[in-house]
């Protein structure tokens, strides 16, 4: 995806603003990324939606058969949803020591770390039978989220649809393959170990990222005393010795609470926490059975329906993201992007209406799928606060530190969110609130609530903004 022309992307110096003047910029060709770098650092980025998404299809059904629940179909929510916030809140409590421990020892240790710790959280997960040793296989532990590569950041969206649609995908097809495939599953482990392999797949792609990177990943950040050393700078013939002081530096934190990053962090949370809200509440309601509020769908068809959403999130974004922030700005894109939850939770109750009383018919389907085009218009929110938050950074060297906050209050959010939003769809049901459709009207006001948050945001990023005091 390209960021819309938004010259907060350049390379300033250390000392300068982002938001240097147009003619400077003008004169300085963008650096060319490393290709390969950059592609190693998206597929690590992959390893996350694929094992944050496997489970989705499965989970509802995986906690039905851990008779947790006392038989009670309407408590499971109260379990899925805390198994789901697991993964965020753990992201939550590690995110900024990881980042602190990788300016020490560098970005490659710490990356291959969280990504072999996927892979084993996974197997992990695939093989609990009790509710205690999901939890516990959940938090063994969490990456670091390579979002803090700025010149990387514009994929990340059609990154995170790729996982979005493969581990939905693992999860809803690989489920109990024993029932699925008879005749190739035969060992007892695949009944007694029912959701081990789609785990097993997501560990199995979390271990070739890991043996990839580990042979072509380089480090970015220096470990040793650096010397002394002649760069040719890429915008001209110019060689200079750059201060080691210069390279690397620590931005306290208090100094990076502006007015800009605030807000834009704001932004980021408020949608972070309204779209995981809706992810995990859009499993639960396609596996409820319809007489509880739900569709009543197997896993298969579940992670077909996610996955379809993948499929569609990600060429909508490659081919129309750019064009609409070039022709109506960040702002506009973001905040209608934001208007299009209220729908999506007036759609689920609409839909279970129509579920009750006709059946599975023609109509409910194309109202399923209605709701995914609608999820795929709220998506692009995503790319827009990526350009905010990495335009609110001060300078050059702020802008991992920037992206680091920002990652630590979506990833708190997050670890609400999901527990929250199926807690609340168990407690309406469990109470009958509102006809049992509570949990939608709940979130349908904090929709309209969100939308004002990004007010204060400048209609072209801060790029275009003058508005950049503390």
């Amino acid at each position: 995806m390209h960021c819309a022309q938004d010259d907060s992307f350049q390379q300033p110096d250390e000392e300068t603003a982002l938001l240097a003047s147009p003619e400077r910029k003008a004169l300085k060709a963008p650096t060319p990324l490393p290709r390969l770098q950059i592609f190693i650092l998206l597929l690590m980025q992959l390893a996350e939606p694929i094992t944050s998404n496997c489970i989705y299809p499965f989970i509802n059904q995986l906690v039905s058969e851990l008779d947790i629940t006392g038989g009670d179909e309407k408590k499971v929510g109260y379990y899925a949803g805390l198994i789901e916030s697991l993964f965020f809140a753990t992201e939550a409590m590690f995110i900024m020591q990881w980042a602190r421990i990788s300016d020490r020892i560098g970005r490659k240790p710490v990356l291959l770390t969280g990504v072999g710790g996927l892979c084993i959280s996974m197997l992990c997960f695939g093989l609990s039978k009790t509710f205690t040793g999901l939890v516990v296989s959940r938090c063994i532990v969490d990456l670091t989220d390579p979002s803090n590569i700025a010149q990387g950041f514009a994929m990340m969206p059609v990154m995170w649809s790729v996982g979005g649609t493969i581990g939905p995908l693992i999860g809803g097809q690989l489920a109990r393959p024993h029932d699925r495939w008879p005749d190739v599953f035969t060992n007892p482990f695949w009944q007694y170990y029912p959701y081990f392999l789609p785990c097993a797949a997501s560990a199995l792609f979390s271990a070739v990222i890991f043996t990839v990177s580990a042979a072509f990943l380089r480090e970015t950040v220096p470990t040793k005393p650096l010397r002394k050393k002649l760069v040719r700078f890429a915008s001209d013939d110019t060689i200079v010795n750059p201060d080691p002081s210069e390279v690397s530096k620590n931005i306290p934190v208090s100094e990076l609470l502006t007015k800009p990053v605030l807000w834009s962090v704001s932004n980021y949370a408020s949608l972070a926490l309204l779209e995981i809200a809706y992810r995990a509440v859009q499993p639960l309601f396609l596996s409820t059975p319809i007489e509880f509020g739900g569709l009543g769908l197997p896993p298969p068809t579940i992670g077909v329906i996610l996955g379809s959403f993948g499929v569609f999130n990600g060429i909508v974004q490659a081919i129309f993201f750019a064009k609409l922030v070039d022709r109506y700005g960040p702002k506009r894109i973001f905040q209608f992007g934001m208007s299009m939850f209220l729908p999506l939770w007036v759609l689920y109750p609409v839909i279970s209406v129509l579920a009750k009383t006709e059946g599975m018919t023609t109509t409910v389907w194309a109202l399923v799928f209605f709701q995914l085009a609608v999820s795929v218009l709220m998506d692009m929110a995503y790319g827009c606060i990526f350009i905010f938050v990495t335009g609110a950074a001060p300078n050059k060297s702020s802008v991992g530190a920037t992206n680091g906050i920002a990652q630590l209050a979506a990833s708190i959010v997050r670890a609400i969110g999901p527990a929250g939003a199926t807690s609340l769809f168990a407690i309406s049901l469990d109470r009958n609130w509102l006809s049992g459709y509570g949990v939608y009207a709940f979130f349908a006001v904090l929709s309209c609530a969100a939308m004002f948050v990004g007010i204060p945001l400048p209609p072209r990023g801060w790029a275009a903004s003058e508005d950049r005091e503390c």
